[in-house]
């Protein structure tokens, strides 16, 4: 049995998909429940910096042609172009045109944090994640982002399969779908990892 300081021993803060295309008001694929989990990324973001942990974050990318995940997206079709890079939207919650693929500005990332862009759903296929955790020494991971049932799922259960200890985050991370949010969070506790709220979290990284 892991004890619980021990399941985040040597830890990366890992921060699926919290661009503007998915959080802000009236984005392409928005997830309202997203917004409630800003203050606590913000408060894990805090802790792990003053620490001098690394924060990582993924950005979901869509390619610019024709994909499978296309047919479960439309969303990423001309015209709306969700998560398209170098495509700019107006988000009336901020008042102003952002770049759709952009970590929001509430847990924006400071010069030199990494950042993953993929396109697809988990964060280590086709990347230089992994790669980069094993240089920083990393042996834990804890998982915040959206959406809980896709991207977020995905990596966490990657990082299971790559060997790291995973723990997500309930109140740091959100669906469109609360029956698949639970379901989600229930099996990964069941098979993969752990399930804590914030305040465990960072009780645990002492």
């Amino acid at each position: 049995m892991i004890e619980p300081h021990d399941r985040v021993r040597h830890p990366a803060l890992l921060i699926v998909d919290m661009q503007n295309d998915f959080v802000r008001v009236g984005a392409a694929l928005e997830v309202v429940d997203a917004r409630a989990t800003i203050p606590a990324n913000q408060a894990l973001i805090r802790l792990f910096r003053e620490r001098n942990l690394p924060v990582v974050y993924t950005k979901f990318i869509t390619f610019p042609s024709p994909v499978l995940l296309w047919e479960w997206s439309p969303q990423a079709l001309p015209p709306t172009k969700c998560c398209w890079k170098g495509h700019k939207r107006f988000y009336p919650d901020i008042g102003r045109e952002q770049e759709c693929t952009d970590v929001i500005d509430e847990l924006a990332p400071l010069p030199g944090e990494f950042q993953v862009e993929k396109y697809n759903y988990g964060a280590f296929h086709a990347t230089q994640l992994e790669p980069t955790l094993r240089s920083l020494g990393i042996e834990s991971l804890v998982v915040t982002g959206t959406v809980t049932q896709i991207c977020v799922e995905e990596t966490a259960r990657q990082a299971f399969h790559h060997g790291f200890r995973t723990t997500l985050v309930k109140d740091a991370v959100s669906s469109f779908a609360p029956d698949l949010h639970a379901a989600t969070l229930k099996n990964f506790a069941s098979k993969f990892g752990w399930v804590e709220d914030s305040d465990t979290v960072m009780r645990q990284l002492g």
